[in-house]
């Protein structure tokens, strides 16, 4: 047994040493983070199947049972067979990237293995078919959730597969008994290769993803500051100073070469590196910022000749240029260089767009605050009174929070922050968006505060997606979702069901909010939507102005109604049909 155990050991470093530098591979540790994508499907078979052959060419021939030879192999003979880490190769194939992967690589070593000969060639033909589709099952649950097996799963399923590989040599070889005399050398060896190889493979992945989060979460945490430091300047507009400002910010808590912040024009700001030659009121020079001022498309570059500088002795060699939006309009880019490419990875590209959004956001903001025009009517002034100037700060805090054990969660947040104030900007802009943009935003919302109060509310929006066009004024679903989360489930910390549901007659839709709370005072009721309602929890103001902007809509027919009881409370209203063209 040893005999055969320190040769297989040795080819189980050869896969290890691969697999550990394709992780450290910035390309790599990308592709890990979109499995099921297609192309990153195909790009996961071409690496296993090359790992896989690999495993065939460098194995152990065995002719029988006392006699094991070392060398590589290409052809064998017609008695021989041979002990090799293909099987932890095909099974580690299926565990990372799932069924598809794992039958692919499956095929395409076990067509290599039968082409070498040997005893019953087919035989191994079949176990790798039949090994990457179970490992590929095993895979699969891992998929779903969007994560990897544990080390003790993946060792356990690298032994299991060595017993499938076992059965298909009693099963298939055409002697009995030299089935079992093969089985009786190689399979202990081989299957405690296997589980070592297989636990110590997933180790190196999952510690590199662990090492990555860990960076992510600290540059979040850094991105949340940057955000807070950078909103009094983004506010003041796209200007020369305001830009200077923010750019010094931004080299300040990232870790870059050089930032940049242009117009749709001229360079506005260039702090760090080759900042005597992208120097502020010039022309943009660089054709990389063109093209996406032209496209409106993040587009990251790491090569000198992507980022199109025409100055000879210019040491950027990467770049992440990121457009920044005021009414799907692009108004400008701010840049992340590097001088070293290998520093630009997953982490920075998926920073660098969260950062784009709320920047674009800051901008309009600014606008907003410079062309009071932007607010179409004084119900859109008094509905954008009542958002409530702290969600901000307790958002920012929740994701800092995040950052000491779910960067992931963290990062999402931040993305839908962005989209919650983008939400905010485009309804102050018009009277009636479609339902989907409402529901995105009271997605937005709920995400950030179902983040700082986990499991105290369960929320259901359950809307037919045929009503997705259909025009809705403005944060009418939102604000009464947000009314039940802070008043109908006072002194309540479990147990609180609000739902958003919609039914359909003739050319009307009726859009219905229920909660499972404490119910609404009864003379408090009668009033709501109707005046101002003071209390020790509000006003009543925010449905007042829903009411007023429904009536001044669509008509008395479509006002704000109100039930409640012990059980709960009922908000719904009727609107016509409609659908922008």
């Amino acid at each position: 047994m040893l005999s055969l155990v320190l040769p297989l050991l040795e080819r189980v470093g050869l896969i290890i040493l691969l697999a550990n530098l394709l992780m450290n591979s910035p390309y790599y540790k990308k592709l890990m983070y979109h499995r099921q994508e297609r192309f990153a499907q195909i790009v996961l078979i071409a690496t296993f199947s090359i790992f896989a052959i690999i495993s065939n060419f460098t194995g152990v021939l065995v002719t029988d049972a006392r006699q094991i030879d070392s060398s590589a192999f290409v052809n064998l003979a017609s008695h021989a067979s041979i002990a090799n880490t293909r099987t932890l190769t095909i099974g580690m194939s299926g565990l990372i990237g799932g069924p598809i992967v794992g039958l692919f690589v499956g095929l395409i070593s076990g067509t290599v293995r039968f082409m070498q000969g040997g005893t019953a060639p087919y035989t191994y033909f079949i176990s790798s078919i039949v090994i990457g589709s179970a490992s590929g099952l095993f895979g699969y649950f891992s998929l779903k959730k969007q994560s990897y097996p544990s080390i003790l799963q993946g060792a356990t399923c690298g032994i299991l597969m060595e017993i499938i590989q076992m059965m298909c040599i009693f099963f298939f070889l055409p002697s009995r008994e030299q089935a079992i005399l093969l089985i009786e050398t190689i399979a202990l060896p081989m299957m405690f290769v296997n589980a070592l190889g297989t636990a110590i493979f997933l180790s190196i992945i999952l510690s590199t993803l662990k090492q990555e989060e860990s960076a992510r979460a600290i540059q979040t945490h850094d991105v949340l500051e940057l955000a807070n430091t950078t909103l009094p300047y983004f506010r003041q507009g796209l200007t020369v100073e305001s830009a200077y400002q923010t750019a010094e910010q931004i080299k300040k808590f990232m870790r870059v070469s050089a930032v940049s912040v242009t117009n749709q024009t001229e360079i506005l700001a260039h702090v760090g590196k080759a900042s005597d030659h992208h120097i502020a009121k010039e022309a943009i020079i660089t054709d990389l910022s063109k093209e996406v001022l032209k496209t409106g498309e993040i587009h990251v570059v790491r090569t000198k000749r992507e980022i199109g500088c025409s100055h000879p002795d210019c040491p950027l060699e990467a770049a992440i240029v990121v457009p920044l939006m005021v009414k799907e309009k692009v108004v400008g880019t701010f840049k992340l260089y590097f001088t070293d490419a290998s520093e630009l990875t997953y982490v920075e590209e998926q920073l660098a767009k969260g950062l784009g959004e709320i920047f674009s956001s800051q901008i309009e903001l600014g606008e907003m605050d410079n062309a009071q025009r932007l607010l179409k009517d004084a119900e859109i002034k008094s509905l954008q009174a009542q958002v409530n100037p702290h969600f901000l700060f307790n958002a920012i805090n929740t994701i800092s929070a995040l950052m000491r054990f779910d960067s992931e969660q963290a990062r999402h947040l931040l993305l839908q922050l962005g989209h919650y104030f983008r939400a905010n900007l485009n309804g102050h802009r018009n009277n009636l968006i479609p339902i989907k943009e409402e529901l995105a935003h009271v997605e937005a919302y709920l995400a950030i505060e179902q983040a700082r109060f986990p499991e105290r509310y369960t929320i259901e929006l359950k809307l037919d997606p045929t009503l997705d066009e259909v025009q809705i004024p403005p944060f009418v679903i939102q604000i009464l979702v947000e009314n039940a989360l802070k008043h109908a489930f006072i002194g309540r910390k479990t147990g609180n069901h609000v739902s958003v549901t919609a039914t359909t007659k003739e050319k009307n839709v009726t859009i219905h909010v229920l909660d499972d709370g404490n119910g609404i005072d009864p003379e408090k009721r009668a009033k709501l939507g109707h005046e101002v309602v003071p209390s020790t929890s509000g006003t009543g103001s925010a449905l007042e102005n829903i009411n007023r902007r429904l009536v001044s809509l669509f008509g008395q027919e479509s006002c704000l109604h109100v039930e409640s009881s012990t059980k709960g409370s009922h908000f719904y209203f009727t609107i016509p049909v409609l659908v922008k063209e």
